[in-house]
């Protein structure tokens, strides 16, 4: 069975392939007169981009420039004190997925609640607080729900049971935010705090798993707006190389479209099954703070005001603080999010900021830049 399901990847990962697919970006790349800055806008490509050396395999004149795809690395420090101060509460079990636990806020991170008492539980999927809440029936289990539209769904259908199952003692805090808005703040910023005028954006490489979900159609406005071609990729080097090769091409044949690589996955319409979901228990907040970026319109979602009894940020509101908070002065990871820095421009980084202890977000998460680069920086040019 191993061996079946490593077949399936195989090809993806094939390393003539993917020298093949460099060749021809490198030919097609001689034909241009200019640099071609291209985004990857989600963290899982910064992963691969950096786990299999593919900065070392482009000509000079095509550049990866990574973007704010990694939910934990974009969450500003007043929403980890949120979760923070919920983890401290005596009656309170707080729950939530990956990264998020190791993410500093100003009191310290879920981790550091941890060590002081709190119950706070790490889990691979939302649908596990419904075990925790049978098993807890005095507590308040409180689901700290992060993500794009990948992850999305999954707390749409958590909440969906306990509704139905008139489960009592689920919360749920809610942080998830979409990918188009934030593209479009990366190109055009409307926030005071942040300059995004100078961006070096010329092409973005789409997410994937985003993708299947909310469908490609997200992505149009791009080509069609702001002069920038989207091509959806998957996450394989394969997948990478070949949706490179296919936004070169389009400057090269003077085209600016909407592409899809990652066909076998993804369509133009979606999971419209989990559109509906998402739909029915969530409205769009008029703004949403990400880590670095400042305040994007429109750009997280929040339950709808007939789901307040579920709402954390509601029933706690008396004891959730509101003001914001600004990251370590030496730390540029808004910066490095906007794709106007790299991680080794960063004083701190590999020194002060390391996996072990991260001083910015962007070293915490896996999928996140500075940590790609600290783990595979030695495949860079």
């Amino acid at each position: 069975m191993k061996l079946e399901l490593k077949n399936l990847y195989d090809d993806f990962r094939d390393g003539d392939t993917i020298k093949t697919f460099a060749k021809i970006i490198a030919e097609d790349a001689k034909k241009l007169d200019r640099t071609i800055n291209i985004m990857e806008v989600c963290g899982g490509h910064t992963h691969t981009i950096m786990k299999y050396g593919l900065p070392q395999l482009m000509p000079e004149n095509i550049n990866f420039i990574h973007g704010p795809g990694c939910p934990v690395c974009i969450m500003p420090k007043e929403r980890i004190d949120h979760a923070y101060v919920l983890a401290m509460q005596e009656d309170v079990i707080l729950v939530t997925l990956g990264d998020m636990i190791k993410v500093p806020g100003s009191n310290g991170s879920l981790q550091d609640a941890r060590s002081k008492g709190a119950d706070v539980r790490f889990v691979y999927s939302p649908m596990e607080c419904l075990k925790i809440a049978e098993e807890n029936p005095d507590k308040k289990i409180v689901f700290f729900a992060i993500g794009f539209e990948t992850t999305t769904p999954m707390t749409a259908v958590l909440l969906d049971q306990v509704i139905k199952q008139n489960i009592p003692n689920i919360l749920f805090h809610i942080n998830h935010v979409t990918v188009p808005e934030v593209m479009k703040e990366l190109i055009d910023s409307r926030d005071i705090h942040v300059d995004s005028y100078n961006n070096k954006i010329d092409a973005f490489l789409g997410p994937s798993h985003v993708s299947v979900i909310a469908g490609s159609k997200i992505y149009e406005e791009f080509p069609r707006d702001y002069g920038r071609p989207v091509v959806v990729s998957g996450f394989e080097p394969v997948d990478v190389m070949e949706g490179i090769s296919m936004i070169v091409k389009q400057f090269v044949e003077g085209r600016c479209e909407l592409e899809i690589q990652y066909k076998r996955v993804v369509t133009h319409e979606g999971n419209l099954n989990a559109q509906k979901l998402i739909e029915t228990y969530f409205d769009k907040v008029s703004l949403f703070r990400w880590r670095g970026l400042g305040n994007v319109p429109e750009s997280g979602l929040k339950l709808k005001p007939r789901f307040a009894k579920y709402d954390a940020e509601v029933i706690f509101a008396d004891i959730l603080p509101i003001a914001e908070i600004q990251d370590h002065k030496l730390c540029i990871c808004g910066d490095i999010l906007r794709g106007i820095a790299k991680p080794t421009e960063c004083t701190i980084f590999g020194t002060a900021c390391k996996p072990t202890s991260p001083i910015g977000s962007c070293m915490v998460s896996s999928e996140g830049a500075c940590a790609a680069y600290y783990k595979y920086g030695n495949l860079l040019k």
